[in-house]
């Protein structure tokens, strides 16, 4: 019996009920909004069109009604936040706007400023639920339960049942329910969920497949190898509601400056209702208007609204294209990053070496040498000899080659007999320095200056052929480091390796700078120095090794297939391991932060504007209304042009 995908239900496990159910809320509060502030404005227009056919009782009743369809969510959430908070808020300041206004006979005017000021909350709770689609889209993508197989029985369970080591079957078409690797089988999974990366991957015996992605074709037998709340598909959805609830260090300044500014203004139009009266010969009910005006001019909406949604509306894009931010703060930073160190192995490279050139004695065959070479190192685990068997595996059709009497030297390489004869294969210490070095007019020592490692085979007492290994760079190492260095940032690389292969790698990625022979603690040490002649550093890395350097800082920036220590402790994860992402992710920080900018600069100019308008009494109160509120609006939908 077979599950299809389209009718498993997304998983709750416990950690995300809380989560869910917040969102329904936030989705039910934004649906409420939207329909209360058009109700409201509808109910201002047949008020206004009735206008002299109707009592002045009615009419009033009519308005108090707009009030409070209009307000009500507004009023709530001002009141329980200045309670809260014992601060005062921009929603109170409306609140007390809106009544000013019906006190001195402008209940239109007042309705208008409810009806514009509900329109543009729903809109930025519109933005807040587009936001947090970002993690149920994901939550859409993974089953709720799994074909496992047990002792060739196959039965549907919960994806939360699953233990490590399981079985479970995938058939095409199907999702993965849990991270694990393949072991029987082949198909090509879509991983956009998790990468971003539309073009499908082929999956083989042996490969990682993880949870959310799709495969598309043929049925494979998955060995399960984390729990359900641990897979990269639970933590990528952490990391998202994380993002979201961390504030940038200028959303945080508003917010506290909000506080303040409303004080100031509320003592200023108390100043205002009066001064004028004495001062300038207004009268008495010109100065309370003009107090009224710039109680509502004055308001900070458009100011507190010009961060919060561009830097959710950033969090979210970036989300969709394989690069989480795990808060505002990081998204505000990375744009000011003027240098980038970054580890090589796994960061750089491919992290794995692999067989570049081979050697073989003119006296010898060369397929039946790398035949057996290939065959003694398929005995061993360790990389280089993993890097040669797999390079071998084409030669090793060879009948009758008697393997005996393999032994493992550690640190060293391997030894064994072969049809009787000795082979040893390993470093140059290991099969005879001096020859080893000779052989073929030392084409090993121009090897080992391009930075490759070098593995010598010895059949008997002569050198029979020698393997350069290297870890390739990846493919798009040189693109990335050529787009980091066009925008002005420079590029350091940090390694354990030595000088020969670390100037090598440096040389052919682009880098401008390398340091050689990096201890762990080292590595943090550098980066504190790359601080202090930089600034504002980054750091990219993928392993143990990297997380203390990535803390030190200001950005640290995971490969998403590194290990999990890197990934918690970085602030922003690269879920395919594309590095020309980050261009793409700085661009995007410049992006967010240009718009902020934008939005601040607009507001305030709003306002001072709209201020010295009604000091000149040129403003009138419904001028003011549409003219503040319309400034909010403009702000909140010029920060969603991020989602794109």
């Amino acid at each position: 019996m077979t599950t299809n995908s389209k009718t498993l239900i997304p998983p709750k496990p416990h950690f995300f009920k809380a989560f869910f159910t917040k969102l329904s809320f936030k989705r039910s509060i934004a649906h409420a909004e939207l329909i209360a502030a058009l109700l409201s404005g509808l109910l201002i227009l047949v008020t206004w069109s009735l206008e002299g056919a109707i009592s002045s009782t009615a009419w009033v009743i009519l308005h108090l009604i707009a009030f409070v369809i209009g307000g009500y969510a507004k009023a709530k959430e001002g009141i329980q936040e200045t309670i809260a908070n014992r601060d005062l808020n921009v929603e109170m300041l409306m609140i007390f706007a809106a009544i000013g206004s019906a006190s001195i006979g402008y209940w239109t005017e007042g309705a208008i400023l409810i009806f514009i000021f509900a329109l543009s909350g729903a809109l930025e709770t519109y933005t807040l639920k587009k936001s947090d689609k970002a993690i149920s889209s994901l939550m859409d993508l993974q089953p709720e339960q799994a074909m496992r197989t047990t002792n060739g029985q196959e039965e549907i369970v919960p994806v939360s049942e699953l233990k490590l080591n399981d079985t479970i079957s995938v058939r095409a078409g199907e999702r993965i329910p849990a991270d694990g690797v393949i072991i029987k089988g082949e198909t090509a999974i879509d991983e956009s969920a998790i990468t971003g990366e539309s073009v499908p991957v082929s999956k083989i015996d042996s490969n990682d497949v993880f949870a959310g992605t799709v495969a598309l074709d043929g049925s494979v037998s998955i060995k399960i190898t984390k729990h359900a709340d641990e897979t990269l598909f639970q933590k990528i959805i952490q990391m998202v509601q994380s993002a979201q609830e961390e504030k940038s260090p200028s959303q945080l300044f508003i917010e506290r400056f909000e506080g303040t500014y409303v004080k100031v203004v509320l003592a200023v139009v108390a100043i205002m209702m009066f001064l004028p009266y004495f001062i300038f010969g207004w009268s008495l009910s010109e100065s309370i208007y003009r107090a009224m005006i710039l109680l509502v001019v004055a308001s900070p909406c458009a100011l507190v609204a010009s961060i919060m949604p561009a830097t959710l509306s950033a969090i979210s894009n970036s989300a969709k294209n394989g690069v989480l931010f795990k808060g505002g703060v990081h998204v505000e930073n990375l744009s000011h990053i003027k240098a980038i160190a970054f580890d090589k192995t796994g960061t750089l490279t491919n992290g794995t070496p692999e067989v570049t050139d081979t050697y073989v004695h003119t006296n010898r065959n060369k397929e039946n040498v790398l035949a057996i070479a290939g065959a003694i190192e398929k005995e061993s685990i360790h990389p280089l000899a993993k890097a040669i068997s797999d390079y071998s595996a084409d030669f090793t059709d060879i009948h009758d080659m008697d393997i005996q009497h393999v032994t493992t030297v550690s640190g060293n390489g391997v030894s064994a007999y072969v049809n009787n004869e000795k082979w040893e294969i390993g470093k140059a210490g290991f099969v005879g320095e001096e020859e080893a070095f000779n052989f073929q007019g030392g084409i090993a020592k121009e090897l080992a200056e391009q930075g490759k490692t070098i593995v010598f085979v010895k059949a008997n007492d002569e050198i029979v052929a020698i393997y350069a290994l290297k870890d390739t760079i990846r493919n798009n190492t040189k693109q990335a480091i050529k787009k980091l260095k066009k925008h002005g940032v420079h590029t350091i690389m940090l390694t354990g390796d030595n000088e020969t292969t670390a100037k090598a790698i440096a040389f052919e990625a682009g880098i401008d700078h390398y340091i050689a022979e990096c201890l762990p603690e080292e590595k943090v040490n550098h980066v504190k120095q790359l601080r202090i002649n930089y600034e504002n550093v980054a750091m990219v890395g993928d392993g143990i090794n990297d997380a203390p350097a990535l803390a030190s800082a200001n950005v640290g920036i995971a490969m998403g297939k590194g290990t999990d220590v890197a990934l918690e402790t970085a602030d922003i994860v690269l879920m395919k391991n594309d590095l020309p992402k980050i261009t793409n992710a700085i661009q995007l920080s410049g992006r967010m932060n240009r718009i902020v900018k934008q939005n601040v600069v607009f507001s305030l100019s709003v306002i001072l504007l709209l201020i010295a308008s009604n000091f000149l009494q040129i403003v009138d109160l419904p001028l003011g209304v549409i003219g503040h509120e319309g400034s909010t609006i403009l702000v909140i939908l010029n920060g969603l042009r991020l989602l794109k």
